[in-house]
């Protein structure tokens, strides 16, 4: 094997782990956010992201990289937050065809009810993948960044 087939297996090797540990945290937080909270990871991601911008709104293109979803995913999974009254649609008030979507107060309420399950379970998951061999230097590293930040 040549210097440049042992950095693909280098690069696919680590893609592996981090989809490794992408699965094992998903898979919990999921689990916990809709037992708890009748959320699912990405919902939470939108409810959060949306908390996270000032006035709380994004334009519908932003949520969607923000929530890693196509444009179509991301009007469907904000048409069902908007029916549970969890975020609303708005019109851009500059641009008459750009479309705001925005975090109501009883958005902001179940994100505050959730939050502290999602970190708990995030904290949980990186704990049981620490205990793993192929992912204890990406749980470190991960660590590390919270430390550093970049």
């Amino acid at each position: 094997m040549g210097i440049s087939n042992d950095a693909v297996e280098i690069r696919t090797q680590g893609w592996r782990r981090l989809a490794a540990l992408h699965g094992l945290i998903e898979t919990g937080l999921e689990k916990e956010l809709q037992a708890a909270h009748k959320l699912s990871v990405v919902e939470f991601t939108v409810l959060d992201a949306l908390s996270r911008q000032d006035g709380w709104h994004m334009r519908m293109q932003q949520l969607a990289r923000a929530a890693a979803l196509s444009s179509s995913a991301t009007t469907r999974l904000v048409t069902r937050l908007e029916d549970r009254g969890l975020l609303t649609r708005i019109l851009c008030a500059d641009d008459r065809r750009g479309i705001y979507t925005e975090l109501t107060p009883a958005g902001l309420q179940l994100l505050t009810l959730a939050r502290p399950t999602h970190d708990r379970v995030l904290e949980e998951s990186l704990t049981e993948a620490e205990k793993i061999p192929e992912l204890k230097t990406l749980v470190s590293a991960l660590h590390l960044t919270q430390i550093n930040p970049i």
